[in-house]
């Protein structure tokens, strides 16, 4: 593993993007390409472009083929969440904590903070975001950066900076899954209008939607594609192999105080949170799928919301396909707009999502070397041709029942699963000699970023098979020391 750099406290420099994003050209008509491309607000809480002309299919199609980019501009995003935690109690911060929290980060290394009426709810720092989840977890959405080594620095300035104001506040930050000791009725709701509009929708349409809001942490991964063609090998690899990625990263065995059953609740949650916009995407693997299909699937995701006025308008089991023909109840006669696309493709959570970029999402959250482990995983995998290539090959075959099997069964028995007379484990073993093979031939020395993950399959432990351990053993089955010893 590279060596720990110096606490700064300054964030990490973020590598742009060296060129603007290029649309497929065989995909994107030029014209409407230039006509919306810029239309996309940076915020959704920007005011929405009027547009002068209706958005079509096609554009929302261009939209998602401008994120086609060269190699060479090939980025890593990474974000993680956890959750705060008051030292003394051990309960969860509160939305006071949390803008203090905000406030003394940007007072003390700066950014520009993030309002929503009077509330502080976030802060850029150059391209990087930190924002609030609805129960007060803290999210790091990273910059798009060439290295894991640049990633690593990026992860250990923002966990400095986070602790050293949370330290005279008397917080914690904790890295897991799921929140492994408070109640529903326990979690605060940090006051953003979007969540009380997610906050009143969950409950129709899953049972788990508000432990998925209030009480899961995730690691997620950014990359990029190159044409079409790449887009969905990356895509496919990635939804067939998510359940891998979390079992080897399980790490949420607990529920309000007590062992839940499964090794990773938070990948759980997601079974029963909302079918419309979750799961395995089966289609991705038809023959016929590519850009133009993908949008048909969102446009059939019912909305949430759109912003106008700077404020979230619910527009929830809405169609987005009757707001294209100007036919949304809530704003009769009006039309979306760029921002409004994007907002939407945001609001919908398969394990696999698919942006300007792909968004692998399967991973719990986990303490610091999980937090680089996990992009380099998938970095090896997808960023080496011939990785991917082996990858293509040995999903070839896999059945749309074999991988809702694996997405079903990963969080109970996680390495253990059974798949095909064999187990994860030994496909994990496989993966990760893939993995270090593909970052080995990338050139940049980041193979030891692997590490962790080495040990978990080289071992068939995972994380929350340790902590589950502990509980039954060391802690004498009590969760609080889960607060002290894996602390940030």
């Amino acid at each position: 593993m590279a060596p720990t750099p110096a606490c700064s406290l300054v964030p990490a420099p973020p590598v742009p993007l060296s060129s603007a994003a290029r649309p497929c050209a065989a995909l994107v008509a030029a014209k409407s390409y230039q006509r919306r491309f810029a239309m996309a607000a940076a915020s959704p809480l920007v005011e929405a472009t009027t547009e002068t002309e209706p958005l079509t299919k096609e554009d929302l199609v261009a939209y998602l083929a401008s994120g086609c980019k060269p190699r060479s501009d090939w980025r890593i995003g990474t974000e993680h969440e956890k959750f705060g935690f008051q030292v003394e109690t051990l309960r969860p911060i509160n939305y006071q904590h949390v803008r203090d929290l905000l406030n003394g980060i940007a007072d003390r290394f700066g950014g520009q903070r993030v309002m929503e009426g009077d509330n502080i709810v976030g802060l850029k720092q150059g391209v990087q975001n930190i924002s609030t989840e609805p129960g007060g977890q803290i999210e790091l959405s990273g910059a798009p950066v060439e290295t894991l080594h640049q990633t690593y620095a990026e992860i250990n300035s923002h966990l400095c900076q986070v602790k050293a104001v949370g330290k005279e506040m008397g917080i914690g930050f904790l890295g897991l899954g799921f929140q492994p000791k408070w109640a529903l009725n326990d979690m605060p709701i940090m006051p953003k209008a979007k969540f009380e509009i997610a906050r009143n929708y969950m409950p129709k349409v899953g049972s788990f939607g508000l432990d998925m809001m209030f009480r899961t942490c995730s690691i997620q991964v950014n990359l990029d594609y190159g044409l079409e063609k790449d887009m969905i090998m990356k895509l496919r690899a990635a939804i067939a192999l998510q359940p891998i990625a979390t079992a080897i990263f399980a790490n949420s065995p607990f529920k309000e105080g007590k062992l839940s059953g499964f090794l990773s609740l938070r990948s759980h949650t997601y079974t029963d949170t909302d079918n419309d916009r979750t799961g395995m995407i089966p289609f991705v693997f038809d023959n016929s799928f590519g850009f133009e299909r993908y949008v048909d699937y969102v446009l059939d995701v019912p909305m949430y919301f759109v912003y106008r006025s700077k404020r979230p308008v619910d527009c929830t089991g809405m169609s987005f396909r009757d707001f294209m023909a100007g036919k949304l109840p809530q704003l009769p006669g009006e039309r979306p707009t760029l921002n409004d696309w994007e907002i939407h493709l945001g609001s919908i959570y398969p394990e696999v999502r698919l942006k300007k970029f792909i968004e692998m999402r399967g991973a719990d959250g986990g303490p610091f070397s999980t937090l680089c482990a996990l992009p380099a995983f998938w970095v090896g995998l997808l960023y080496d041709e011939e990785s991917l290539q082996c990858i293509t090959n040995l999903i070839a075959d896999w059945t749309s029942e074999e991988r809702d099997m694996l997405r079903r069964k990963v969080p109970i028995t996680g390495l253990r699963t059974q798949f095909r007379g064999a187990y994860v484990r030994d496909l994990a073993e496989n993966l990760l000699k893939l993995a270090k093979d593909g970052l080995q031939r990338r050139g940049h020395m980041e193979v030891g970023f692997l590490d962790d993950v080495d040990e978990v399959v080289g071992t068939g432990v995972t994380q929350a098979e340790k902590l589950a351990n502990l509980y039954k053993t060391r802690w004498h089955y009590n969760v609080d020391p889960v607060f002290h010893e894996f602390i940030y």
